[in-house]
């Protein structure tokens, strides 16, 4: 009985990890195919792929899209991106499909090819937006013309096995789904076309799928203690502590040392956290009707720029946002009664590339946030972030044990803080 109790909570916890993220419950990536003409062998389809998650968005080098074939169809031609295989095409004499593989793996085209290999949204190295920072960046689209195939709605098979990385694994796709035909509008706007059939999958992603430890930590600080509260140790695991390189080492100034490779295999700054990323939280001022948060993002990674990269907190007071500097933000409403989780990004061409470790390898901003005196309060790590994602990838907070505690002789609120001073003044004076 107790393996299978266990057995069931494993599988809703699997189904629980792999297709929904609280901060983010509707997001996923939607493929839609759209058959735009028949051929003597098959069909024209447009291939679109919409990222409609709010903060996560797909970096370089960017999405690998796969699937299987349901009989023997072949690529004759594609445009806006390419397979990275061709595959056995032997059995054809003078035009050679550009791929005959069963199970064909696409990715984009890089920016700056030939216009006639170009299409609509293609050609950006497979980096798509987040839908909640730029919605116009947030879609890739390739043409694809498929031979070995139906030639109607009725004999046309639709493919199966859809797999996607983006970059790496963490995407899990349903099945290929026939959903009422797309319908487009002429530039003139004037008159309305639809495809002749269309199918989407959908695709959603899971931290645990993904990796095995975090990607990112939290530490917090306050003006209200000088303590800091750091990261866990070996809050990312400590598995590249043997390859790690001290911020004085000789070693990162080495040529080619900061080339990324292939498998995105890291080269870390040496920490206790073990992170690429760390994120600090500091609760820095406090007035009679506001407060005021630092936020600082570190990349401890030698070999990766962040670049399009996003920050989503979750906290009771992020219903009202007075002002942010350096930052771009915007609300983030998952459950549309709920306002307490936003997204921080970049400014455009001024701090939205977060650079390589070292000098230059952080972004800062300040946060003001106007208080609701009947919920306000800095007992018990309350004005602590609940959830910190960078990038879609949920960070590692300290245990609440370890959160900057107000001092023993402070007001609980700290609401009146040049009483509190001037109070303290008096019985210094009278001492």
């Amino acid at each position: 009985m107790r393996v299978v109790i266990s057995a069931v909570c494993a599988i809703v916890l699997f189904s629980y990890a792999a297709a929904y993220d609280p901060l983010d419950p509707n997001g996923n990536i939607t493929i839609k195919w759209d058959v735009v003409s028949w051929t003597p062998d098959g069909y024209v389809a447009v291939v679109t792929m919409s990222n409609f998650q709010m903060f996560r968005h797909i970096m370089n080098p960017g999405w690998t899209l796969g699937w299987t074939w349901a009989k023997k169809e072949v690529i004759w031609s594609m445009v806006g991106a390419q397979t990275t295989e061709q595959g056995d095409c032997s059995k054809f004499k003078g035009n050679v499909p550009h791929c005959c593989k069963k199970t064909p793996t696409v990715v984009d085209l890089l920016p700056g090819v030939p216009y006639n290999q170009q299409f609509s949204n293609c050609c950006k190295g497979g980096v798509v937006a987040a839908w909640g920072q730029d919605p116009s960046s947030a879609v890739s689209s390739l043409q694809v013309s498929i031979g070995l195939a139906g030639t109607s709605n009725k004999t046309v098979k639709l493919p199966k096995n859809f797999t996607l990385l983006g970059p790496g694994p963490g995407y899990t796709c349903g099945p290929a789904k026939v959903v009422p035909s797309t319908v487009f509008l002429t530039p003139d706007k004037r008159r309305k076309t639809q495809a002749l059939m269309t199918w989407n999958v959908t695709c959603t992603y899971s931290q645990f799928l993904a990796r095995k430890n975090p990607g990112c930590c939290v530490s917090l600080s306050s003006f209200y203690n000088e303590a800091i509260t750091p990261c866990p140790t070996c809050a990312c695991g400590c598995q590249n502590r043997r390859n790690c390189v001290k911020s004085d080492s000789k070693r990162i100034n080495m040529v080619g040392i900061h080339t990324p490779k292939k498998d995105n295999e890291p080269l870390l700054q040496c920490t206790h956290h073990m992170c690429p990323i760390r994120v600090h939280w500091h609760v820095k001022l406090n007035y009679k009707d506001y407060w005021r948060v630092k936020v600082a993002v570190t990349n401890f990674n030698y070999r990766m720029n962040y670049s399009l990269w996003t920050l989503a907190v979750q906290h009771p007071n992020l219903n009202n946002v007075t002002q942010v500097f350096r930052f771009d933000y915007k609300p983030l409403l998952p459950y549309e009664s709920i306002n307490d989780t936003g997204m921080f990004y970049g400014m455009k061409y001024f701090n939205d590339l977060l650079m390589e470790a070292g000098p230059t390898g952080n972004v800062q901003s300040e946060i003001l946030l106007q208080k609701n005196q009947e919920t306000f309060t800095f007992k018990q790590g309350w004005a602590f972030p609940r959830k910190v994602y960078f990038n879609g990838e949920e960070c590692m907070l300290p245990p609440p044990d370890s959160y900057p505690i107000l001092p023993n002789s402070a007001p609980v609120n700290l609401l009146n803080f040049p009483a509190f001073i001037f109070t303290m003044l008096v019985m210094i004076a009278v001492w």
